[in-house]
């Protein structure tokens, strides 16, 4: 038996049985755990009121062999993102999050690969929770949760012969072929009779690299046109279903709910920081 004494963050909660629950959990030294709380719905003391989406906890738990699942013997709250219930698209948002986690989050995963994958949970449903709420800041969170669960797409070289495509005449946009499945962009020589691309032009394209490079607290000062932001959620949502492989839960309500929140103008840097549009 291995006792586990850790940091974790509730993704799912099922009820089981008459009294028990069982609770999926991202934790900071192996990635996405099972357990089962046992008379979680009837006991105060052990568990009161923690096993809700979003908490972040501290929890004890036991786990007897490989391939099973732990049991949970003790949770306390740490915090519990009380913003992301105060507007339903952010709690629709945050439920996004955790669901795309819960789905791809690895199992038994690295340490190192595992605390990154966890800090950066935290930080996302903070940012949910807190910055100003339009279509572009799901659009960088989803990148960057794709990002932090080791699925980045490329988007600088081509997939095919790793040469960068080169823009169009000054002034010109430049359309080029996205492969999905190979997870990039195609230059065009190599997209000659290929099937399948999805045209995008290479500023969106530049545009996701810088918000890759930007720190969570300076993603609001991004400037994302819209005909930039509707290629980059179309991009996102076919790379993000080809790796999950069905339509997530919560998508549906969150393409509902984001398309009433109108686009906000980015913040602008202060003197001392630098311009991410220059980036």
């Amino acid at each position: 038996m291995v006792a586990i004494h850790s940091e974790a963050l509730v993704l799912r909660v099922l009820d089981f049985g008459e009294s028990d629950r069982i609770v999926h959990l991202l934790v900071p030294d192996s990635g996405r755990l099972t357990a089962i709380a046992k008379g979680a719905r009837r006991s105060v003391r052990r568990f009161p009121g923690t096993l809700d989406l979003f908490n972040h906890l501290r929890v004890q738990a036991d786990s007897r062999r490989a391939h099973a699942m732990a049991r949970l013997e003790q949770a306390t709250l740490i915090h519990s993102f009380p913003g992301l219930r105060s507007e339903a698209p952010r709690f629709a948002l945050g439920c996004y999050l955790l669901e795309l986690l819960d789905r791809l989050a690895p199992e038994g995963a690295s340490r190192g690969d595992a605390r990154r994958l966890f800090a950066f949970a935290l930080a996302a449903l903070d940012t949910a929770a807190r910055d100003p709420l339009d279509a572009r800041l799901r659009t960088l969170l989803e990148l960057r949760a794709l990002d932090a669960l080791g699925l980045r797409p490329e988007l600088r070289r081509c997939v095919r012969c790793g040469e960068e495509p080169a823009p169009a005449a000054l002034g010109e946009p430049t359309r080029i072929g996205f492969h999905v499945g190979e997870g990039g962009p195609v230059c065009a020589r190599c997209a000659a009779g290929a099937s399948g691309l999805l045209p995008i032009q290479l500023g969106t394209l530049r545009a996701l690299e810088r918000a890759l490079r930007l720190p969570p607290e300076q993603l609001d000062r991004l400037v994302l046109g819209e005909r930039t932001l509707e290629e980059a959620r179309v991009l996102l949502t076919r790379f993000q279903r080809f790796h999950v492989g069905v339509e997530l839960r919560s998508e549906r309500l969150l393409d509902q709910l984001f398309a009433t929140v109108p686009l906000r103008a980015a913040r602008a840097p202060a003197a001392s920081e630098p311009d991410p549009r220059r980036a």
